[in-house]
């Protein structure tokens, strides 16, 4: 069995390291993109089994990154947890059309759980 790849989009290098060091230390790949404007493309080229999405990213935003991969047949099954350092996280996740979401600062406990609960279904 592969291991699951998991797509990060953050334009924080720093958020990316954290994640990309938490989730392969739980044997997930891990793929990162600083940038939401070519999310499709992204998306085609890694084939992720969940995608994190941060909220304020360059070009176009998370909510509006998201709802585009959303709105795609052949991606929308993938599930996507919303990332915010905003008071209304949860708000903006379900604008967004994501499974899930994530303040931040998060605990790392809590993103584990959050990835390991939504790939148990894919």
């Amino acid at each position: 069995m592969k291991n699951k790849t998991i797509l990060v989009f953050d334009d924080d290098i720093n958020i990316l390291d954290v994640f990309t060091i938490v989730l392969e230390s739980s044997g997930y790949h891990v793929e990162i993109s600083e940038t939401s404007h070519n999310i499709l493309e992204r998306v085609k080229e890694v084939n992720p089994d969940m995608i994190i999405m941060d909220n304020w990213i360059p070009n176009i935003g998370g909510v509006k990154a998201t709802q585009i991969l959303k709105g795609e047949p052949d991606f929308k099954h993938i599930p996507v947890i919303y990332c915010s350092a905003n008071n209304d996280v949860s708000f903006l996740a379900e604008q967004a059309g994501a499974d899930a979401y994530l303040a931040k600062p998060f605990d790392l406990d809590e993103l584990e759980n959050k990835v390991a609960e939504l790939l148990r279904n894919v």
